[in-house]
């Protein structure tokens, strides 16, 4: 039986896929896929196939993080708190990542192995590269080959242009710093010292917006976005960067950063999304 407060087995589970982040990735994915016209049974396998291939990264990085987050004290964590058991997390992570592969054979198989890149980049982050400092390879090498999954799935298989691969690999910049900027003392106490934590809580909260505003201008540049859209997606977002580089020098990482690294990505997200028409090579 479940004690007092705890969560069904199966929410449990669902809660070690790091829902936010996998659903994240999956809508970005999904509105790429709606860019460049995908057919809607394309579309949906393509949702799809990310959405597991996101959830067995999560659920790798649960079971084998177990130890460490309950060393931390990390309340959050279902395999931590003993919500769900470390074999059941492990055996969806697998049954994830075969699913996703499976589910985007159909759309190709240049499709298949790009996604495959990408979850394997997440994969090599959870085994080992999260601890060195090249825990941003997996983020350059996945984020990057993001765009190429979405054009490879059309009908008549394409590569993406050159700016799409590189807008892909800075907002993976963006997201490997933005992710673990909240864990960097919990990290640390556990024994994992990627990038970040080397570099230290205010050098990445620049970095962060930096590479959001490098991925907005890389974008609208390299698309060639209609006038307007584009200096305004470039105006909201170098304004966003200077407040957040502002908070980063005279603040210790809070609240009011996070909520302008969200919005900073959310703008970085609106103008890849907008570039749809404009991503195939």
């Amino acid at each position: 039986m479940r004690g007092p407060g705890r969560r069904h087995p199966v929410l449990a589970l669902v809660g070690s896929t790091h829902p936010g982040p996998t659903l994240a990735v999956t809508l970005i994915t999904v509105l790429l896929g709606m860019g460049v016209v995908l057919e809607p049974w394309r579309l949906a396998m393509l949702g799809a196939a990310m959405l597991c291939g996101q959830a067995s990264v999560g659920l790798a990085n649960d079971w084998l993080d177990a130890a460490r987050d309950r060393a931390a004290g990390r309340r959050d964590k279902p395999v931590a708190t003993g919500e769900v058991g470390i074999p059941l997390v492990r055996g969806a992570a697998f049954a994830g990542l075969l699913l996703a592969v499976a589910l985007t054979l159909p759309l190709g198989l240049l499709a298949a192995i790009a996604h495959a890149l990408f979850i394997a980049a997440g994969w090599a982050y959870n085994l080992w590269l999260k601890r060195t400092a090249l825990s941003l390879l997996p983020y350059l090498v996945g984020f990057g080959a993001l765009p190429a999954i979405v054009t490879l799935a059309l009908p008549s298989p394409a590569l993406p242009a050159a700016w799409a691969p590189a807008a892909g690999a800075l907002l993976g910049v963006a997201a490997h710093f933005a992710n673990v900027l909240p864990d960097l003392e919990a990290d640390r106490a556990t024994g994992v010292v990627g990038l970040p934590h080397r570099l230290g809580a205010r050098t990445s909260g620049i970095v962060t917006f930096l590479a959001l505003a490098a991925t907005s201008g890389l974008v609208v540049f390299g698309s060639g976005m209609p006038g307007f859209v584009g200096w305004a997606c470039l105006g909201v977002e170098a304004a966003i960067a200077v407040a957040g580089i502002t908070l980063a020098l005279t603040r210790p990482p809070g609240r009011p950063l996070f909520r302008l690294v969200i919005l900073g990505a959310l703008v970085a997200v609106v103008s890849l999304v907008l570039s749809g028409a404009h991503l195939v090579a």
